[in-house]
């Protein structure tokens, strides 16, 4: 999975990479031919005390080294610039297939799973990338060479190296082996960790207003220990590595000066080449610790590509149309045909059978019980979900068939829990319409009775809003929220009990201004109070996930039992007549 991903995005990098093993390759060279040199130095100009020969060898070995530098800085230039791209270019893919996502997938996943996987997990691979262009590709060089220059100076001493790398590879594999599953356990609960510390950030008033400091401190201590239990255990076996490694190391250099010793005690070796021997043992067992260093590495990366991978392979439920309608007769006609939705794994459908019409200049509402699938309902039409049967029409299309951007237009969405983002005031009312000014946008205020409120705020348009609009109250988010759909003037209106946060004054005076306003838009609201909806040209009662009624306010009352209930259950006999 790993290779696959590095594959797949590192493809449009072959020239920088090319440059970059070039580079590599002849600065490994260089460090190759060092030793070779400073034998010849040793045994050709120190043993005879030959001056010119040391000096010259010397400015050769200098100029060697600044090529070596010159060509290490360029690969690392290189090596870096690329892995930055790969970074970059998997983090965008990450995201732009999470923006493609319906709710059924983000929920699938998570959102602090989606979180991790584009930032933590995108990282690790990158880091992986950075290190492979800047040691792992001369690693095989140097050792390969090293082997061959040993082999050179002295083939009896080289049976040495024959009983090393062996046992370096049998060391790190075996390691290696336990070091997978670890990680995969370490970045699992590093979401855990995401979760719980997001879950405890956003609900931090209700963890105050019922005093769970404690309980929430002790969750957070679990998950917490929990991934410190497994972070020790991948550092136990990446600190016992180094020493594994050294310990052979150390045990071969001793190896080579013993049997080295005894082959200049019998003159079959000179003491440079010995020098040089040692250099070049050095040289393979650091390229064999370079290795080493990138296998600790490749477990984790392995794991983190195979969670972009999950990301990148799900496909969304919403699927964009093949042929899109890129016009429509914008009456704003909306239409619901035996429309049905099943979460996947579900034993019963959330909608069965649902039918109803919108038309444009009447308000049509939809109440019910809680889960009875009225928000569902309603994110049928902007395709936050699709329908699992029957289909949904606006203007005589189904919504399936209409390009994106052009249905975005035509259906605005006031949610149940509405999002404000970092920014200002103006930002987020501009967010569905660009180009309004700024007289639209405190017209649209004024609608939304949202003006008096954003007047006082310092700035006024200006005025910052926190991420999620948290430093305003929850009636100020959803009239902000409401003004954001106004400025976008769509001709189909959705409120999905967008009004609940509202005193009863000022959900009068909204309801009658957006009365005047949206005159011959299509509006369908989504309500528990029933002083929301009873004025509604048609009221759709839902009940488990089916229609049960249709009608006026007086027709309901007299004729379904449902309908009449709820309304008991908030008004009086008199009140409700």
């Amino acid at each position: 999975m790993l290779i696959r991903l590095l594959r797949t995005y590192l493809t449009p990098y072959k020239r920088p990479i090319a440059l970059l093993v070039l580079l590599q390759f002849l600065q490994t060279c260089a460090s190759l031919y060092l030793p070779t040199l400073n034998a010849d130095i040793i045994d050709d100009g120190v043993v005879r005390g030959d001056s010119g020969y040391i000096l010259s060898h010397g400015a050769l070995m200098l100029g060697i080294s600044l090529v070596q530098v010159v060509c290490n800085v360029g690969a690392v230039y290189y090596g870096a610039r690329t892995a930055a791209a790969l970074g970059r270019d998997v983090r965008a893919a990450v995201f732009d297939r999470v923006q493609s996502f319906s709710a059924r997938e983000v929920g699938h996943f998570g959102a602090p799973s989606l979180i991790t996987r584009t930032t933590n997990d995108v990282q690790q691979v990158q880091m992986l990338a950075l290190m492979t262009f800047t040691l792992m590709v001369s690693a095989p060089i140097m050792c390969v060479g090293g082997i061959v220059m040993a082999l050179g100076l002295d083939v009896p001493l080289s049976g040495v190296l024959v009983g090393v790398v062996p046992v370096l590879a049998v060391c790190v594999t075996l390691i290696v082996r336990k070091l997978r599953p670890l990680f995969r356990t370490m970045q699992d609960r590093l979401d855990t960790v995401n979760r719980v510390l997001r879950e405890q950030i956003t609900g931090n008033r209700v963890i105050r207003a019922f005093v769970r400091d404690t309980y929430e401190q002790g969750r957070f201590r679990k998950s917490n220990t929990e991934l410190t239990d497994v972070s020790l255990g991948t550092g136990n076996l990446l600190a016992l590595m180094f020493p594994v490694v050294m310990t052979v190391v150390n045990l071969s250099s001793v190896a080579v000066v013993w049997f080295g010793a005894h082959r200049i005690d019998s003159g079959g070796m000179q003491i440079g080449d010995l020098t040089a021997f040692l250099a070049y043992l050095m040289q393979i067992v650091m390229s064999v610790m370079m290795a080493t260093f990138m296998f600790m590495m490749v477990p984790r990366a392995e794991v983190c590509a195979e969670r972009i991978r999950e990301v990148l392979d799900t496909s969304s439920s919403v699927v964009p149309p093949v042929a899109p309608v890129t016009g429509l007769r914008r009456h704003g006609h909306l239409e619901i045909r035996g429309a049905g939705f099943r979460y996947p794994g579900a034993e019963e459908p959330v909608l069965r059978e649902i039918s109803l019409e919108a038309r444009p200049g009447e308000v049509t509402a939809v109440i019910g019980s809680t889960g009875s699938g009225k928000s569902t309902l309603l994110g049928l039409v902007p395709r936050l979900v699709d329908a699992t049967n029957g289909e949904v029409l606006v203007d005589g299309v189904p919504v399936a068939d209409i390009e994106p951007r052009l249905l975005a237009r035509t259906v605005g969405l006031v949610p149940q829990r509405p999002y404000l983002f970092a920014g200002t005031v103006a930002t987020n009312l501009r967010y569905g319409n660009p180009d309004a000014t700024d007289e639209e946008l405190w017209h649209a205020l004024e609608v939304a009775q949202g003006k008096d409120f954003v007047e006082r705020l310092e700035g006024g348009l200006d005025a910052p809003v926190a991420q999620g609009g948290t430093n305003v109250s929850g009636g100020q988010r959803q009239r902000l929220a409401i003004a954001r759909t106004l400025v976008q003037r769509p001709e189909i209106y959705l409120f999905d009990d967008s009004f609940s946060a509202l005193d009863y004054a000022t959900d009068a005076a909204l309801r009658a201004a957006l009365a005047r306003e949206t005159a011959e838009a299509t509006v369908v609201i989504v309500a528990q109070r029933v002083a929301t909806i009873r004025e509604a040209d048609r009221i759709v009662v839902l009940d488990e996930g089916r229609v049960v009624g249709t009608g006026r306010h007086h027709d309901l009352m007299a004729d379904n039992e449902t309908y009449r209930e709820i309304v008991l259950s908030q008004l009086t006999e008199a009140e409700a007549a």
